[in-house]
């Protein structure tokens, strides 16, 4: 059975992660602890630990129980101490307490929600993401980033990959990058010591999955364009570029559009696909992306 480990975080391994389940391989899902917004951000300010929202969206995307997924995205609407918070996120914070330390509250998480492979934290370290943009203002705080194009990431203070995660990007056959948020989900781990030495140290094949549409940091990207400013972080080539080649319907381009988003040129040398899932949303199929990664992965390299 074929290793695959997957970087980065949020929607996008939420829904690559959801797909590749299906399929036989063994799966490590590597994820970013530099989120700061919302519900997660709340609790790692009141708690002081590590945001626990990347990892739940991985461990529900894991999962093989529909009423476990259901509960842990379960989000509150009401009340004044609950609301906008995740029973997920309440869960793991809850863990945390009563273990003592957040990879295992994300191992007990996984028992309890019966997950298909391992999610595990890119680092143990507290710290948090910022960015210099092109304007020349310095952002602390990764919540803050995503309305303006960045010229540079950088970690608030210096901490270590997580030796398990070492382990599994050392032994994998495929590690995946993206899709999601460029700067925020993907990137950031990077920049977590030891995380593109170990990628360049394995053996491992590995996969860029280029996003379908630009957000406010990605403005007028096109897929050579990300994968250019990937390189720069990692300091080796991928592999393999996997690209969305179908354009959304005018009238959800439309409503993008409204929001600063483009649709994302696939104008890079590698595979350009139909990945794109039939709803109003631009999103990755996650049947569709996870059956061209298995086709990869059938290759003779």
């Amino acid at each position: 059975m074929k290793k695959i480990v997957v970087i980065g975080g949020g929607t996008g391994s939420f829904n690559i992660l959801s797909g590749l389940k299906n399929f036989p391989f063994e799966l490590t899902s590597i994820v970013s602890m530099m989120d700061s917004g919302g519900s997660t951000g709340i609790l790692r300010d009141e708690f002081g630990i590590l945001p626990p929202g990347d990892a739940r969206r991985c461990l529900v995307a894991l999962s093989d129980s529909p009423l476990m997924r259901t509960l842990f995205e379960y989000r509150f609407t009401k009340g004044k101490t609950l609301q906008g918070h995740s029973v997920g996120n309440l869960l793991l914070t809850a863990l945390n307490e009563i273990l003592g330390r957040e990879d295992k509250a994300i191992l007990s998480a996984s028992e309890i929600l019966r997950i298909k492979g391992k999610v595990l934290p890119v680092t143990m370290g507290n710290c948090h993401l910022g960015a210099e943009l092109l304007n020349g203002k310095k952002i602390k705080r990764e919540s803050k980033i995503g309305n303006e194009r960045v010229k540079k990431l950088f970690l608030t203070k210096k901490v270590k990959l997580f030796p398990p995660a070492r382990k599994a990007i050392l032994e994998a056959d495929y590690i995946i990058l993206g899709p999601g948020d460029f700067y925020t989900s993907i990137l950031p781990n990077l920049l977590v010591k030891g995380t593109k030495e170990s990628i360049k140290k394995s053996k491992a094949k590995t996969i860029f999955v280029c996003n379908i549409m630009t957000k406010g940091e990605t403005k007028n990207f096109t897929a050579n364009d990300f994968v250019l400013e990937l390189v720069k972080y990692l300091k080796i080539n991928p592999d393999y570029v996997l690209m969305n080649n179908k354009k959304p319907r005018t009238k959800v381009i439309n409503r993008y559009k409204k929001e600063g988003s483009e649709f994302v040129e696939p104008n890079y040398n590698g595979i350009k696909k139909d990945l794109l899932r039939k709803t109003d949303y631009a999103r990755h199929d996650s049947e569709k992306l996870a059956n061209e990664i298995f086709q990869i992965t059938a290759l003779k390299n």
